[in-house]
């Protein structure tokens, strides 16, 4: 990774990182100490405060947060189930080496990050030092950067040496994160009282969009950068200063690297390579040399997937966990259910193959044809995943009802004839069977990392 920025080294004489690792933890002050749910996390702070919390210009900027021990402890553990997701682990999988985060008063704005990687017996520990005010693009890097070489070094022998992160690898996969629809990863501490209550500064985020927005709204307006130019960017395009061209150019490519055959797993295997190699490029190139022999090769295919991202503008696009959700919502029927005549009735929730069979022709008709507008609409904005189980209930509930879709997703025109009954209910359990077989093959996608 760029040394300038995040400063990954030996420390072999942090005594009180050393204590801590072999379970001196009681030695560190313990009202400012925080265990994460896991136990790879401990959370130290200096109990001191920055002169930047009280910046009105600082408090208020919501690209910034302010960082305490407890709050971090829980991010850190969010951030890291995140991580696992995009890299196909199971969030279950254990881990192998500590994680000693070390806050302390923010000195500047642009204070430089410090991860120490350090061997311990037969594992690799972590401490990381960085301040309490720290803008949430450096703070995604410094968690991304610290696990992954976490992941990284689990079979690197203690006098071995540390993995050699590419900075793409560690800034695409924070970029993915801090953008996607995961659980909230970056908690800050209150930064105002309203009635003297303190309220948290929190993000309001549109939950299950496309996690590429950003990325695809900067890249409309600037030229994704090349391979070569991703390989060795320059401090001011880490830190967001070439108005996010670098970071949207990152999070792209490690998006189009993850969307490969058996991209989760090939990007596992880099990081399992990184440490046995002399630089990353030599890692790169084995994990990944089904898809690329040269780097000629990788810029041809980069230079093709820029274009095709560029031209496909879907606008938002759901993920996969919200796709689910709406598919499950449309494909049941909202029903009224009375205990008694006599007694209120609550609501419940029966398929489509309920439906047919139990309504009336005109009410049967009028769900149906309420569910294919609702399937052409979703079409828009479903995960690529389901895209092909929402056409064929699209394509059965069209041949039902008799009618044919338009160029336009909202145009019907009529066509003689509708479909029997029985054969709309077969198509409707197969289509029931196959969505069901589907979502078992994108739930066992998650793996677990042997335990060391």
């Amino acid at each position: 990774m760029n040394r300038s920025r995040l400063v990954c080294a030996l420390a072999a004489g942090l005594m009180t990182f050393l204590a801590a690792a072999a379970g001196g933890a009681a030695d560190l002050p313990g009202p400012e100490t925080a265990h994460s749910v896991s136990g790879q996390f401990l959370v130290t702070f200096v109990p001191n405060t920055s002169h930047f919390y009280h910046r009105p210009d600082i408090s208020t900027n919501t690209s910034f947060v302010r960082l305490e021990a407890p709050l971090l402890a829980v991010g850190a553990e969010h951030f890291k189930a995140a991580l696992r997701r995009e890299l196909g682990i199971s969030t279950e999988a254990g881990w192998s080496g500590k994680i000693f985060l070390q806050l302390h008063p923010a000195r500047s704005l642009n204070e430089p990050v410090l991860i120490a990687s350090q061997p311990f017996i037969q594992v690799w520990n972590y401490r990381v030092e960085l301040p309490d005010e720290i803008s949430q693009n450096r703070y995604a890097r410094t968690l991304s950067a610290v696990l992954l070489l976490e992941m990284a070094n689990r079979k690197t022998p203690a006098t071995g040496r540390s993995a050699e992160l590419p900075d793409w690898l560690v800034d695409g996969l924070a970029r993915q994160i801090l953008t996607a629809d995961n659980v909230q990863v970056v908690l800050g501490a209150p930064t105002n009282r309203v009635n003297n209550l303190a309220m948290n500064r929190v993000d309001k985020k549109r939950r299950g969009l496309d996690p590429l927005a950003a990325a695809r709204q900067v890249l409309q307006n600037f030229p994704a950068l090349t391979f070569d130019q991703l390989s060795w960017p320059h401090n001011p395009q880490l830190n967001g200063a070439d108005d996010g061209i670098y970071l949207a150019s990152a999070q792209l490519f490690v998006n189009e690297l993850l969307g490969l055959k058996n991209g989760p797993a090939k990007m596992r295997a880099l990081l399992a390579r990184l440490p046995a190699c002399e630089n990353w490029q030599s890692a790169f190139y084995a994990a990944y040399h089904a898809d690329f022999s040269s780097p000629l090769a990788v810029e041809k295919w980069w230079a093709l997937r820029v274009v095709a991202f560029a031209a496909h503008v879907p606008g938002p696009q759901w993920t996969l966990a919200v796709s689910r959700e709406k598919l499950d919502a449309i494909l049941a029927v909202p029903v009224g259910i009375r205990a008694a005549s006599n007694s209120l009735p609550t609501r419940a929730e029966i398929s489509l193959q309920s439906a047919v069979q139990n309504f009336q022709p005109p009410q049967q008709t009028a769900i149906l044809r309420t569910k294919l507008r609702d399937l052409d609409v979703v079409q828009l904005r479903i995960a690529p995943q389901l895209a092909g189980v929402v056409n064929g209930y699209r394509t059965a509930l069209g041949d039902f009802l008799g009618v044919h879709k338009s160029r336009s997703y909202f145009r019907f025109f009529m066509r003689t004839g509708k479909g029997d009954t029985d054969t709309l209910l077969k198509k409707l359990d197969a289509l029931d069977a196959h969505r069901h077989r589907v979502e078992g093959v994108l739930n066992n996608k998650a793996i677990h990392l042997p335990d060391q």
